[in-house]
């Protein structure tokens, strides 16, 4: 990218939604459809509009719409749950009730190695990422409706020990569902994968790349998990 400061980005719009929901249409007879967090993206509310205008083109088609508040891979785990539940044969308020309760557990840590473009996302100002670049600040990140700052490092190896030991408190001895994630570090992410499965009583453990415009806004070399533990 030429002019990585002048990139632009915007929501699904309602066209996309009802092209969406008529191509599902054509295969299913219920839509369940799960979204970035609301706080961070007005595509849900896009969905929702997306919903009311096909009623009358597709009466006998039933549509749902999940506010995910959060956003990586731990948006991925409630759609997983959705979809497991839909493969099993599950009625479409039992696929809701399965992605709803992963909801209420999942949670997102992100690492960032610099704080240099996080001002991208219009969450902080410019001047306030630059000072922390230059004061080599690497900030510790958690998705919960909005994105929240929970702390800062000053070196990856901290920040990947602070990152496990956030896991330790929630997660305890529980068996736990995670993906790392990381933005241009598959290395850095595969070692992180490894640690976790080594520690954690992993069900089942994944490896993903953040998405283009997570990764524009973080920057290269973050990384980070998504997870949830079983009761």
């Amino acid at each position: 990218m030429k002019d990585p400061d002048s990139f632009k980005s915007s929501a699904a719009s309602p066209e996309d939604c009802l092209h969406a929901y008529r191509s599902a249409s054509k295969r299913f007879s219920n839509i369940f459809c799960v979204t970035v967090s609301s706080e961070l993206s007005t595509v849900y509310n896009v969905t929702q509009e997306a919903k009311e205008l096909v009623k009358t083109e597709l009466p006998d088609i039933s549509i749902e719409v999940l506010d995910s508040r959060t956003a990586t891979p731990a948006e991925g785990y409630i759609a997983l749950a959705a979809a497991r539940a839909a493969a099993e044969g599950k009625e479409l308020a039992e696929v809701a009730s399965a992605a709803k309760d992963v909801k209420d557990k999942v949670n997102a840590i992100v690492f960032l190695d610099t704080i240099r473009h996080v001002y991208r996302s219009g969450r902080i100002p410019k001047v306030a990422s630059q000072i922390g670049s230059v004061l080599n600040i690497k900030p510790i990140l958690t998705v919960s409706e909005k994105v929240h700052f929970t702390g800062a490092v000053r070196n990856r190896k901290h920040g990947i020990e602070r990152i496990l030991q956030m896991m330790r408190e929630k997660v305890g001895q529980n068996p736990v569902h995670v993906a790392v994630m990381h933005a241009y570090a598959p290395d850095e992410a595969e070692k992180l994968k490894e640690q976790v499965e080594s520690e954690f009583n992993c069900v089942e453990s994944w490896l993903a790349e953040f998405s283009p415009i997570m990764g524009y806004a973080c920057g290269t070399g973050t990384v980070g998990v998504a997870f949830y533990s079983e009761d």
